[in-house]
């Protein structure tokens, strides 16, 4: 049997209808899984050309690509970019609510006769059985989810919308699935496989350093410091910039302030009404707008080379919030600053949002409500009166404790043996407080980031999952020297970095990595725990244990 050669092929299409001299780092293994039939997780940073792990591939493929995205601006740019390489072999059409009927019709058109190769859905288009059976009948090579944290609640930018993305991807015919993501933990990845339903999927972790990014972290002893090491920031700095701060009023008291100083400011947050919202963001991509002051609702979409900082005035509710958030900028490879300004206080505001489990009556009606027969989640909307978002939430949970499983037809249904009622609605708030614990460690470990002398990217990466070897040479403790200080005083650790380990009351964890005289460890139950090695030591406290 003759064994493909699969790099050469991946070069020439790369060259002949992309105009790539050559593929980055991190892209060939992914593309080669692609053409493997085989499912894959791909994490790269921003920058990183994640989109080519599919586009490349997708020309050698049989059958159209379906491409999944969270946001129809970001769908855009994409398919402006493909098409405006005038080759059949690379052309995109897009299904979704911002093309007429007309337009769609002729969209699914064009790829059953071979005129396009790319067809972007949004899942609320895949949700309409009809719909999905057109689109099942073009028989598809290939599935890209493009922003795939978006389908889990641990990813910064969870999306209800997408969590029938693995039932939807069944009803197409199962083909092959690449989930992409510039940001994605361990947790957040587990999350990623088990709701797309991957099929042992490959996964590729890799470049998540960028070196044009510089970090840096101050200790604020009240808001008069941080004002001034802020203000210090915009004039020393080029713009633009992003300023995240944690709420919708702190963003509009900010920018107003800035503004009042002298600073030309503008605030983003999704309490604004959409066309607002838009207007904002058209004004900082067109460079109109040169500081924006937001919540977390601000970024994903942004295809903006020139961003200068990124600042952040409180402290993020989890590192995969902090990368994700600084990954916007310097993504034309020019230097970058990210400057996060933070007090014990911010940590408070953070427990505020993670606080209160889901309403049990309000479970418990819905899986009573879903006993009275299959049901689209607009009629469950009806049947429950809950909102969008929080319908969404909720039969997630009850999916989780196997109370609910998506159906035929996109209807909702309840499995055979499925718990009643009211233990139902019990085991999903137990479900989502275990869920919080592990949260809860995500800010513990975004304190610890914050207040470590290790190297900065060291200990980022190493709640990636990434191992790096030596300081990185770009944060402000390395700049200072302490970070080789902490470095020689780490050695080599008890464990393994990624091994597994059991400890007598959390039960399994992996060892993420090794600052000082204290390793970091994410166990299962409850999230990451930061332990005293001495102690762990002499109570033998962790004991390896072999994976599954």
């Amino acid at each position: 049997m003759k064994i493909p050669v699969y790099g050469p092929r991946l070069r020439r299409v790369a060259r002949k209808h992309f105009g790539w001299p050559s593929l980055r780092p991190g892209q060939f293994k992914p593309m080669r899984a692609v053409l493997r039939r085989k499912d894959a997780l791909v994490v790269l940073p921003t920058g990183a050309g994640k989109s080519a792990i599919y586009q490349i591939p997708a020309v050698l493929l049989p059958g159209p690509t379906v491409v999944i995205s969270p946001l129809l601006a970001l769908q855009q740019d994409q398919i402006a970019a493909l098409n405006a390489l005038d080759d059949p072999k690379t052309r995109a059409v897009r299904v979704s609510s911002a093309e007429t009927p007309a337009q769609q019709r002729e969209a699914i058109k064009e790829i059953r006769e071979g005129r396009a190769e790319f067809l972007f859905i949004t899942p609320e288009q895949l949700s309409d059985p009809e719909r999905l059976a057109e689109v099942r009948a073009l028989r598809p090579g290939l599935v890209a989810i493009d922003e795939a944290h978006c389908i889990s609640a641990w990813g910064h930018d969870f999306r209800p919308d997408y969590l029938s993305l693995g039932h939807l991807i069944k009803g197409l015919g199962r083909p092959p699935v690449l989930a992409l993501t510039a940001t994605a933990s361990p947790p957040v990845r587990d999350d990623i496989i088990e709701r797309l339903h991957l099929r042992k999927p490959e996964i590729h972790v890799s470049g998540l350093d960028r070196r044009n990014l510089f970090l840096e972290v101050a200790h604020c002893p009240d808001e008069d410091y941080r004002w001034r090491r802020l203000t210090a920031l915009l004039d020393e700095a080029p713009r633009p910039g992003i300023i995240y701060v944690a709420t919708r009023r702190a963003a509009e008291e900010l920018a107003e302030r800035l503004t009042r100083a002298g600073y030309a400011a503008d605030f983003y947050h999704g309490g604004m009404a959409a066309g607002a919202r838009e207007q904002r963001h058209e004004d900082f991509t067109a460079d109109k707008l040169e500081i924006m002051v937001a919540t977390s609702a601000f970024g994903m979409g942004i295809d903006k080379p020139n961003i200068r900082w990124v600042a952040h005035v409180a402290l993020p509710d989890s590192p995969d919030s902090y990368f994700q958030e600084i990954g916007r900028m310097g993504r034309d490879g020019e230097p970058g600053r990210a400057l996060l300004l933070w007090r014990a206080e911010d940590e408070a505001i953070q427990r505020f949002f993670t606080g209160g489990s889901p309403d049990a009556a309000e479970l418990r009606e819905l899986a009573a409500a879903l006993r009275a027969g299959p049901a689209t989640k607009t009629a469950l909307k009806e049947r429950s009166g809950l909102g969008p978002r929080k319908l969404g939430q909720f039969l997630s949970l009850l999916e989780q404790v196997g109370a609910a499983a998506a159906g035929q037809g996109n209807k909702w249904t309840v499995p055979v043996f499925a718990p009643l009622p009211a233990a139902a609605a019990e085991a999903a708030v137990a479900a989502y407080e275990r869920r919080q614990v592990v949260q809860r460690s995500r800010t513990d470990m975004m304190r610890g980031f914050a207040e470590t002398r290790a190297c900065r990217t060291q200990t980022l990466l190493a709640y990636f999952g990434e191992d790096m070897r030596k300081p990185c040479g770009h944060c402000d403790n390395c700049v200072e020297g302490v970070a080789e200080e902490v470095e020689e005083a780490t050695g080599d650790g008890l464990f393994p970095v990624h091994s597994t380990v059991r400890h007598p009351e959390w039960g399994p964890g992996m060892v993420m990595g090794y600052e000082e005289d204290r390793v970091t460890v994410l166990f299962e139950e409850v999230g990451y725990k930061t332990l005293s090695v001495p102690v762990v030591e002499e109570h033998a406290l962790l004991v390896a244990e072999k994976k599954k």
